[in-house]
């Protein structure tokens, strides 16, 4: 199989690259430069931002065709656009990782593929909100592809090494600290997500069975909790920090934003809640998603993030996550 992969030196682009690679695969990364390309890939430098920036792709033409093109980008919809009409004479299919933040708020918990959609989003939009920008590139996507042709993949929370978000090396890195943590409850708060290295295999097998349409993509329900996660957080990090568990009234009670200040956290029973973690992924799971156990994707966490000195690269187009030593200290004081 030949891979063409539209980014692919971070995180999400950069997991399939590297699944790929290990499958055999033929591999070309287009990439802007800023990051290096993983190992065994072709490597094309090009900014599709920029006029002409995918112009590079024509010189790879004699090298022949693609068998399939992923795209992870979560910008402005044209970018998409642009590089699926070049695209779609050249390659078989069409790959665009979306996200579950495409359907409308909020969402009932057990929505499948069929949920209503946000709306307002078009395929050649500039840059809007996140949600918007999301279900343009699906639509962009379609619309050089074709339906058949295409795979929409409507992750939810994704986690794992080169986390370039911040969400789990937050938690490792603060429990890394040790002493007393916040940690939200309720304990058995149920937690869904995607270890990106799952989220890459299971596009992979999906495009060799030549899978299309839309497909919601967490871990199914029962995967793990939030209490399982932290744990271990404490374990691979031998900090002996000591987890009090806080009721989520007393969090928002102190002023504490779910989510961003305190990571893959959300107020049980809540809009966010069934949003973010309710999502019905059975047409997934009858694909092929396979999903490691949560102590996995801590430990793989961990390891990279030493291997990287114990600063994530952040993107620079996503705010801050953690919460504030002040939020910290209201909280452990309550």
């Amino acid at each position: 199989m030949r891979l063409l992969m539209l980014g692919g030196t971070e995180f999400a682009g950069r997991a399939v690259a590297e699944a790929a690679v290990r499958r055999g695969w033929e591999v070309t990364v287009l990439h802007r430069g800023r990051h290096e390309p993983p190992p065994g890939v072709r490597s094309l430098t090009g900014d599709r931002t920029t006029p002409d920036g995918l112009a590079v792709l024509a010189g790879a033409a004699a090298e022949g065709d693609w068998d399939v093109v992923v795209d992870t980008w979560s910008a402005a919809p044209r970018a998409v656009l642009d590089a699926a009409r070049l695209l779609a004479d050249r390659a078989a299919r069409h790959v665009y990782v979306s996200s579950c933040s495409v359907y409308a708020w909020a969402p009932p918990a057990g929505y499948t593929e069929d949920a209503p959609l946000v709306t307002g989003a078009s395929k050649d939009a500039g840059q809007t909100d996140y949600a918007r920008d999301k279900l343009g590139g699906e639509l962009a996507a379609v619309s050089a592809f074709g339906a058949e042709r295409s795979l929409l993949v409507r992750s939810g929370l994704i986690l794992g090494p080169h986390e370039n978000i911040g969400r789990l090396p937050w938690w490792l890195s603060r429990i890394a600290r040790g002493g007393p943590v916040p940690a939200p409850g309720p304990r058995d708060l149920p937690l869904r997500y995607v270890d990106v290295r799952d989220l890459a295999e299971w596009i992979l097998g999906a495009v060799e069975r030549g899978a299309s349409g839309a497909h919601n993509l967490m871990s199914p329900p029962g995967h793990t909790t939030m209490g399982e996660l932290l744990d271990a957080c404490v374990r691979v990090t031998g900090s002996g920090a000591e987890l009090r568990w806080i009721e989520p009234e007393m969090i928002l009670g102190a002023g504490v934003e779910p989510w961003t200040q305190l990571p893959v956290w959300v107020p049980p029973g809540s809009d966010m809640d069934d949003a973010l973690y309710g999502a019905d992924v059975s047409r997934a799971v009858g694909a092929g998603l396979r999903c490691r156990d949560v102590s996995e994707t801590v430990a793989d966490t961990w390891t990279w993030l030493r291997a990287v000195g114990g600063t994530a690269p952040r993107r620079p187009d996503r705010p801050p996550v953690g919460l504030p030593p002040e939020a910290e200290a209201r909280l452990l004081t309550r």
